[in-house]
């Protein structure tokens, strides 16, 4: 598919913009006589030290560290500097600069004595832009800075989490530009939204973690959202074509520290949680971390529950200066009755989930009908310090998740009745991951390489045992006594006759290399270019009854990135576009042999980076071509053709604030326009129901006191919005679901030893439904305390 021309011509003209300034830039540089003192400041553990206050001795120049711990000072005479590093609260520490002719930029690397989790609390007292930390080795697999790299990504941090009372893991996605309402399937498995797709939640800690049930965040440290096409990295099972998310797990650090936190809200919510962090031994080179929940609490519906347990621990040893072991660990266990799922009636004359009319309150599901889910990821790392320029690392991560018992689906048959269906399922699913990357940082003559090397081997296997039963039909608007006769000791005994299907569902393996490599032209315009050979194998779906595999195929695919960056002001503004490919692997073939190829989704986008101490911004606008789409061959019936085409464009912002001392605010806005382009007759031209609404927004508003009495006293506003979006889709048959408005509120009180929250969502209890119309909480109050020690 031929890439919009109105995109084409913005990317080349960003380029030749870039070439254009650089020899303008350089020349004026070279006639001035002044000379720049710059650097990066670093905590102990290696992490940017955001908010650090930096002064030249003797002058009136100073400055604050940016979220990557950079900091700069121009136009300077040549001669010999001291430069200050101060922070609130700890010791004042100093670095001397030369600047001299021959030499006219002093270049600094300070390390400061206190960890990044100091840092935090540090800036969370001094009221900074603290939800600003986007730094992260896992976004490109090799520690760039946001302003160098050239690909878009949100981040919502731990922080952010508890300032939101967030007692559960979808809730933390209302921070994220464009992820929309949570479709949560029967397995308590979470998918959101990202450029226009479906994305499911199969990455943790930057590898393959296949969590089909329900995650708890109480080991989160952050959430990574990695927006658009991201296969050259990570690969087609892991990633959809709008982008990727990374749950980024909290591991060790080297001081006694902890806290126990209790939650209690609406419709009996009781939350326990524990996060406990020691060294072992004197030298600090072996650290624990462990964290804890417990977790009960009922539906706002009329039935609906759901319990779960979390066991984490993180264990980490540095065998000497150049070794370092992690082993990383989740286990839980989750007992719940199924979401809501409703499939409308395509011949009914209701049009949209409000038109239906079905109770908002009712469930049309029995607590006695339930599942029990099972996962546990177990996460191993070896870094080794090859050289002063090369790090060796290594990981194995392995999963295992699986849903055990009943489940409910609801047919809507006419505007007035619904069939239940139940299913009985054993649904196990099986991951294991390997990567062996190879990270260098190192100059070929002037120029910086960064660079990362690696290979990936990922193995996926599922086996799935169930059966399904209907249902009378029942009228949902007077459901009368044949609604209470929905229970197990009913259901049970249809499973008696009923004909279970016992087969491998998935068993799959893929085999990948990749390199990438970002390239400092300049110490401004950064280039990054990088590929990935993907060999994909799937071993089809075997039938142990028959004895027989069907649907067993090979595909090889290529995947290319390549990305500019050119920092209009050093570490504060840039300009940014990017090339970017995903494919997803395609069984079958056509009516004349042909095998199919794997689809292919290219993105081009441009955009703006800000990064100031007060303001984290980004801008961008992107287009996403889909090809190698099948469709329904019009001259042989039951085969498929593969020239089918779909695009997703649009325009993303996100903006993180600190415009005043204890003010910060996080809003985003998207604006998606996807449609397919090539494709059946039923759908061609219509949006894909999966996309979501067209326009999302979200935004949260916190103030706390930072001086006098009450200090740590906080309040903060937000909601999130999204327009009219659709759960059929066709030219034959529509069905929406209604915009929303929600709004939520807090108010907080955090000092050292505690923290008092109280979170009200929903605020004037919005009646809004996901895709797969399951009716969403209405107002929910929770209060939470939390000591800390």
């Amino acid at each position: 598919m031929i890439v919009p021309l109105i995109l084409k011509k913005s990317f080349l003209s960003i380029s030749l913009t870039i070439l254009l300034i650089i020899p303008a830039l350089t020349a004026n540089a070279q006639s001035h006589q002044t000379g720049v003192i710059k650097g990066i400041v670093t905590t102990i553990d290696g992490a940017p030290a955001q908010g650090i206050a930096v002064k030249l001795k003797n002058t009136s120049k100073g400055t604050i560290t940016n979220t990557n711990g950079g900091f700069e000072f121009k136009n300077l005479p040549s001669g010999s500097y001291t430069v200050e590093f101060s922070m609130m609260g700890y010791e004042t520490s100093t670095a001397d600069a030369l600047i001299t002719e021959a030499k006219p930029t002093a270049d600094l690397s300070v390390q400061l004595d206190f960890s990044s989790r100091k840092l935090d609390e540090v800036i969370i007292s001094s009221g900074g832009n603290r939800f600003a930390k986007k730094e992260s080795d896992d976004v490109s697999k090799m520690p760039i800075s946001n302003m160098e790299n050239p690909q878009v990504y949100s981040v919502v941090s731990k922080e952010l989490m508890k300032e939101q009372v967030v007692t559960d893991y979808n809730s933390a996605f209302k921070n994220v530009p464009g992820a929309g309402i949570a479709e949560v399937r029967n397995q308590g498995r979470t998918t959101s939204i990202s450029r226009g797709f479906a994305t499911p939640q199969l990455v943790r800690n930057g590898v393959g973690s296949f969590t089909y049930s329900t995650i708890d965040p109480a080991n989160l440290e952050r959430i990574e959202v990695i927006k658009g096409p991201s296969a050259t990295l990570f690969g087609s099972t892991l990633s959809s074509f709008g982008g990727l998310f990374n749950r980024v797990t909290k591991k060790p650090f080297d001081t006694f520290k902890g806290e126990i936190s209790f939650s209690a809200g609406s419709w009996d919510l009781n939350r326990l949680t524990a996060d406990i962090n020691t060294p072992l031994n004197a030298d600090k080179s072996a650290l624990l971390r462990i964290n804890t929940a417990l977790h009960s609490e009922r539906s706002f519906q009329d039935a609906g529950f759901a319990r779960n347990f979390l066991i984490a621990p993180s264990f980490s040893y540095a065998v000497n200066d150049r070794l370092t072991l992690l082993l990383d660990v989740e286990f839980s266990g989750y007992k719940s009755v199924s979401p809501m799922r409703v499939t409308p009636a395509t011949k009914g004359k209701a049009r949209s989930i409000t038109e239906l009319g079905l109770p908002y309150k009712l469930s049309f599901a029995n607590n006695t009908i339930n599942y029990a889910g099972q996962q546990y990821n177990v996460f191993g790392q070896i870094k080794y310090k090859l050289s002063p320029q090369w790090t060796s690392q290594t990981i194995v991560s392995r999963t295992r998740s699986s849903a055990d018992g009943y489940v409910v689906g609801l047919t809507i048959l006419t505007d007035s009745t619904l069939r239940q269906t139940v299913t009985n399922q054993d649904y196990p699913y099986y991951g294991t991951d390997f990567q062996q990357n190879f990270i260098g940082d190192f100059h070929l003559g002037p120029l910086r390489n960064r660079i990362v090397a690696g290979i990936d081997v990922y193995s996926l296997r599922a086996t799935r045992n169930d059966a399904s039963v209907n249902m009378p039909a029942i009228n949902f608007k007077k459901p009368g006594n044949a609604y209470n006769n929905f229970n197990l000791t009913k259901v049970a005994p249809l499973f008696s006759t009923a004909t279970f299907t016992n087969f491998t569902s998935i068993n799959e393996r893929t085999y990948s290399a990749y390199a990438s490599d970002v390239l400092n032209i300049t110490d401004r315009l950064l280039a990054m270019a990088s590929l990935r050979i993907d060999r994909y194998s799937n071993l089809g779906t075997y039938f142990p009854n028959t004895d027989s595999t069907a649907g067993a195929f090979k595909q090889t695919a290529l995947s290319p990135k390549f990305g500019i960056v050119y920092q209009i002001v050093k570490d504060k503004v840039s300009i940014f576009g990017n090339y970017m490919n995903g494919f997803s692997n395609v069984s079958g073939s056509d009516f004349a042999g042909n095998t199919f190829k794997p689809n292919q989704a290219n993105q081009f986008e441009g955009g703006v980076k800000l990064d100031y101490s007060f303001v984290t911004a980004t801008l961008s606008y992107y287009d996403i071509s889909v090809t190698n789409v099948t469709r329904d061959d019009p001259d042989h019936v039951n085969f498929s053709i593969q020239d089918g085409t779909q695009l997703s464009k649009g325009f993303e912002a996100e903006i993180i604030a600190n415009p005043a001392p204890g003010l910060n605010i996080v809003a985003g806005y998207t604006y998606n326009d996807s449609k397919y382009t090539k494709s059946n007759e039923s759908i061609q031209g219509y949006r894909p129901t999966t996309a979501g609404p067209p326009r999302m927004a979200n935004l949260w508003i916190s103030y706390r006191l930072i001086k006098g009495a009450a200090k740590g006293l906080g309040i903060g506003f937000g909601g999130i919005y999204g327009s009219e979006s659709f759960q059929s889709n066709t030219k034959t048959f529509s069905f929406t679901i209604p915009s929303y408005t929600v709004l939520d509120a807090s108010v907080f009180y955090d000092k050292p030893k505690f923290r008092i929250g109280l979170k009200a969502d929903n605020l004037t209890s919005e009646k809004y439904w996901s895709y797969r119309l399951a009716a969403q909480n209405p107002l929910k109050v929770t209060g939470n305390i939390t000591f800390k020690f």
